[in-house]
C-alpha cells in the first residue's frame, strides 16, 4: 500500500470570492486572472490546469500556518467554483508529475526534516523514501521554478481493516 495521499486545499475559504467585485477582490489583494496557457494556471483545489480562458483567482496563501520558523505563505491559483479534488493512496495528479517540484518533509512539531527536487514523474518514489523517515509527518509540495505551493502529502496509516 502507498505510504501517501496528496490533498489539495478546501474550497471552502474562496467559495466568497466569486461574489465580489474586482475593487472587492482589490481590497483583499486578490486578482480575477484568465488562463492564457494551459499549462500555467495550476488551481490548488482542484489540482488541476485551468484550460484557456477559464477564470481564476491569483492571492497570496498561508499554506503552512504552524507555529515554527517554517510558517509560510506565497501566491496560489485557485479556479473559479473549483471542486475539491480527492485521490487515491499513492495517486499523483498530471498537474504535479508535469512540473519540476521541491517537496520539503516536516515532523509533528513542523520542522523540517528532509527536502529533495526532482522531475513530477519521480514524486511518488521521492514521497516514498521521505515517509520511511518514521518521524515525517508531511510533505509540502511546491513548483520548484517559481517556488509557489502546489499541494501536501501526508503519511497514510496502514491497517488491519484496510486488508
Amino acid at each position: 500500500m502507498p505510504s501517501f495521499r496528496l490533498f489539495g486545499l478546501s474550497a471552502k475559504p474562496f467559495a466568497h470570492l466569486s461574489e465580489l467585485t474586482a475593487d472587492e477582490l482589490a481590497a483583499h489583494g486578490v486578482l480575477r486572472v484568465t488562463a492564457v496557457s494551459s499549462p500555467g494556471y495550476p488551481c490548488r483545489v482542484s489540482l488541476t490546469d485551468a484550460q484557456v480562458g477559464e477564470e481564476l483567482f491569483l492571492l497570496s496563501y498561508t499554506h503552512h500556518p504552524v507555529d515554527s520558523p517554517y510558517r509560510s505563505s506565497g501566491p496560489i491559483y485557485v479556479r473559479v467554483h473549483a471542486e475539491e479534488c480527492r485521490l487515491a493512496p499513492g495517486e499523483v495528479p498530471p498537474y504535479v508529475q508535469t512540473r519540476l517540484m521541491s517537496l520539503r518533509a516536516y515532523d509533528a512539531r513542523h520542522m523540517m526534516v528532509g527536502a529533495t527536487v526532482c522531475p513530477g514523474e519521480e514524486v511518488s518514489a521521492a514521497l516514498e523514501r521521505l515517509f520511511e523517515q518514521p518521524e515525517v509527518r508531511y510533505v509540502q509540495l511546491h513548483n520548484a521554478k517559481p517556488g509557489c505551493f502546489s499541494c501536501e502529502a501526508r503519511r497514510v496509516e496502514s491497517t488491519a481493516s484496510e486488508a
